[in-house]
């Protein structure tokens, strides 16, 4: 049922006066999981930097210790972050444009869609008498 014009410039008007308010608009920023996202993935850049640094420095100070626990930090950031970027292609409840909207299968999107999803395709269309 469409909005009558009164009621459409109420919303309208409701709609500027949250998008002025600089509380509203930071609480729906905190909430949005691609800003979670991009934070943890500059989190592990920033480890990975400095396990990168902490392996030279072992390196040059001919400390084994030190370079392989910079190697094991490098190696768990590197892990945090694609474990990061996995969640945040999951196809949970995400926030796009300011509403909650399914997102689509991870092998539906623009690419080629893998064997898997290509068999499953055939078993839906399968002719109803062969089970």
């Amino acid at each position: 049922m469409p909005l009558s014009e009164h009621e459409q410039r109420l919303f309208e008007q409701i709609e500027r006066s949250l998008a002025e308010d600089p509380k509203f608009a930071s609480a729906v920023r905190a909430s949005d999981p691609r800003f979670h996202a991009r934070r943890r993935l500059l989190v592990a850049a920033g480890v990975m930097i400095a396990g990168l640094a902490l392996l030279v420095y072992g390196a040059v100070i001919k400390t084994p210790p030190l370079a392989v626990a910079g190697f094991v930090v490098m190696l768990a950031s590197a892990a945090f972050a694609v474990q990061s970027h996995r969640r945040s292609q999951s196809p949970d409840l995400h926030v796009v444009g300011g509403t909650t909207s399914r997102r689509r299968p991870r092998g539906r999107s623009g690419r080629r869609p893998s064997i898997l999803d290509r068999m499953e395709d055939r078993w839906r269309q399968r002719p109803e008498g062969h089970r």
